[in-house]
């Protein structure tokens, strides 16, 4: 293939940017190019700086703080402006090994997938607490469960991703895209792979993990909110079921007592059915429209998708672009 372009989105990462950069390759076998871009999230340091320092190709400056998913996907379509046939996205932190670069573009470069996730040596990362191994696992089944893909290590962001594949990729979470574009992929039938890569060593604290109990509360809402965007029928309706089941017991109960002449007295057992049936019907007519917005949606990025092909045929790359 002709180019690739390695994306570092960076907040605040002067102290971990240059050794990050130090261990990024400029050649990789398949590729005539290998050209570096950070994303530059709304930095109050000396991170961009640090980067034309070190040789950076291109740099993206958001205004302000957008967070990990928009920096992100800025850099997807920079990256996709500049003329890029397979986007690989790591940490400023130098967390993931670099000399696995060549391994995770393997699987692109044999044709077989579009999308190839790093899978890390999750147990063997001795700065990982048992809760975080534990929410990792769990992050991986859930999107599993949801996209109908495997992939070892969801959350990982350390990932390589096909032209044709980035084209159609919209985030929607403003927090991380890691989960989410997994589901995409496997939502609109795009081949995804896992593959083995190495780690190093922790350089500082996550930023997207601040205190576990904030970790653990904004993952539970970050699987909620996937659940209710790409499954809506099926979230809704299971709650539907939920609110219906205990309606049914109640009404049982009433039947129950009224055939034995007793029904005068539990008149509450069949409002409390009452209202809870009509909670069910609320639920299901709320899965309904909610599976109607999906289509509408759905649409909607087949339309961003055109329009994004039709735009890069005309913009030309830039040292310093905005996004």
């Amino acid at each position: 293939m002709h180019k690739l372009i390695i994306q570092i989105p960076c907040l605040n990462e002067e102290a971990t940017l240059a050794i990050t950069l130090a261990d990024l390759p400029r050649a990789v076998p398949g590729f005539e190019q290998v050209e570096w871009l950070v994303i530059d999230d709304g930095s109050t340091d000396r991170t961009v700086e640090v980067a034309r320092q070190n040789g950076v190709d291109h740099i993206v400056s958001l205004p302000t703080n957008q967070g990990l998913a928009r920096a992100f996907m800025a850099g997807i379509e920079t990256s996709l402006r500049l003329g890029a046939d397979v986007i690989v996205n790591t940490d400023a932190d130098n967390q993931y090994d670099a000399r696995s670069i060549p391994d995770l573009v393997a699987p692109i470069l044999a044709r077989d997938a579009l999308i190839v996730v790093g899978a890390r040596p999750i147990e063997q990362i001795a700065h990982f607490s048992r809760l975080k191994k534990l929410l990792q696992r769990l992050g991986s089944w859930v999107v599993k469960q949801a996209s109908g893909t495997v992939v070892a290590d969801a959350p990982s962001g350390f990932r390589a991703i096909h032209r044709d594949a980035a084209l159609r990729m919209n985030v929607f979470n403003s927090y991380t895209y890691t989960l989410e574009t997994i589901i995409q992929a496997g939502r609109n039938d795009i081949p995804i792979a896992s593959v083995q890569i190495g780690v190093n060593g922790d350089l500082r604290p996550s930023r997207l993990v601040k205190n576990i109990g904030s970790y653990v509360a904004r993952s539970i809402l970050t699987v909620l909110r996937i659940f209710v965007l790409y499954k809506p029928l099926r979230f809704f309706l299971g709650l539907a079921a939920l609110a219906a089941l205990p309606a049914m017991i109640v009404f049982v109960r009433f039947l129950y007592h009224f055939a034995i002449g007793e029904g005068a007295g539990n008149i509450q057992s069949l409002v409390l059915g009452a209202g809870l049936l009509a909670v069910s019907g609320v639920l299901a007519m709320g899965g309904i429209l909610a599976d109607l917005i999906a289509t509408n949606r759905r649409l909607l990025e087949e339309f961003r998708e055109r329009q994004l092909r039709a735009e890069l045929q005309y913009v030309a790359p830039s040292r310093e672009l905005a996004p």
